[in-house]
C-alpha cells in the first residue's frame, strides 16, 4: 500500500500552522466560497438576474441519466483533493489554489453581473429515481449564480491537476479526463445551465492554469 507522504496522526489544531501541515489551511477557501455562495443564492433576487440562453440550449435535449456524473462531481473533487493531500502535497496545494482562483472570479462575475437559467423543464417527462434526484437538486440550488460555471471550472482544474500527476498511471489519466468531459456536458443535459455558462468557464480556468501551473514554473 503506497505511504502518504506526511503522517497526519500527529496533527492537532495547535501544530496545523506548522511547515508541515499549514498546506491544510488553504481548505479555509471554501469557508470564504460557502460565505459568498449563501449570500448570492439568497440576496440576489430572480428577478435581477440577467437570464443566459444560447440557441444550442434547445437543441440539447433533457437526459436526466446525466445527473450521475452531475453529482458525481461533488466525488470528484473530495477524491482528488484527498489523494493529492495524502501522495502529493504539491499537487493539493496547486488544485486548491486553482479552485480558489475560480471560486473567487466567479463569486465576483456573480454579485457585479448576477445571471439566471431559465431552462429546466416546467414539467419533467419521466419518472424514475435519477428524476426524483433532479428534483431535489432543482429544490436545494437555486437558477441563479450560473455564468460561469464552476462545475466546468472546477472539473478542467481536476483534469489539469491529474494530467501533472507523475504517480497516475495513464489508464488513470483517461479515466479522470472522461469523467470530467461527462460533468461538462452534464450541466447542459440536466438544464442546470446554459451552454455559454460552459464556455464561460474557459477563460476564468485560462486565468487559474496561468497563476498556478504556468506562470511559477516560468519563474
Amino acid at each position: 500500500m503506497k505511504k502518504p507522504m506526511v503522517d497526519y496522526r500527529h496533527l492537532r489544531l495547535s501544530n496545523i500552522t506548522s511547515p508541515e501541515y499549514r498546506h491544510l489551511l488553504l481548505l479555509l477557501g471554501w469557508v470564504g466560497y460557502f460565505f459568498l455562495y449563501f449570500l448570492t443564492e439568497n440576496l440576489i433576487p430572480a428577478e435581477r438576474c440577467y437570464p443566459i440562453y444560447s440557441p444550442l440550449d434547445d437543441v440539447i435535449p433533457f437526459c436526466e441519466w446525466f445527473v450521475i456524473p452531475y453529482v458525481g462531481w461533488y466525488l470528484l473533487i473530495v477524491v482528488s483533493l484527498l489523494y493529492f493531500v495524502l501522495y502529493d502535497v504539491e499537487n493539493f496545494k496547486n488544485l486548491q489554489k486553482y479552485i480558489m482562483i475560480t471560486q473567487a472570479v466567479a463569486m465576483f462575475i456573480y454579485i457585479v453581473f448576477p445571471t439566471r437559467q431559465d431552462l429546466r423543464p416546467i414539467e419533467i417527462p419521466r419518472e424514475n429515481i435519477l428524476t426524483d434526484l433532479l428534483r431535489v437538486i432543482y429544490t436545494l440550488d437555486t437558477n441563479t449564480g450560473v455564468c460561469p460555471s464552476l462545475h466546468v471550472a472546477y472539473s478542467l482544474g481536476i483534469a489539469s491537476a491529474w494530467l501533472r500527476e507523475k504517480s497516475a498511471s495513464k489508464p488513470m489519466k483517461g479515466l479522470v479526463v472522461f469523467a470530467v468531459v461527462a460533468v461538462c456536458i452534464s450541466v447542459a443535459f440536466v438544464k442546470q445551465h446554459s451552454v455559454i455558462d460552459i464556455f464561460a468557464a474557459l477563460p476564468v480556468c485560462a486565468l487559474a492554469e496561468y497563476l498556478v501551473f504556468i506562470r511559477p514554473h516560468r519563474k
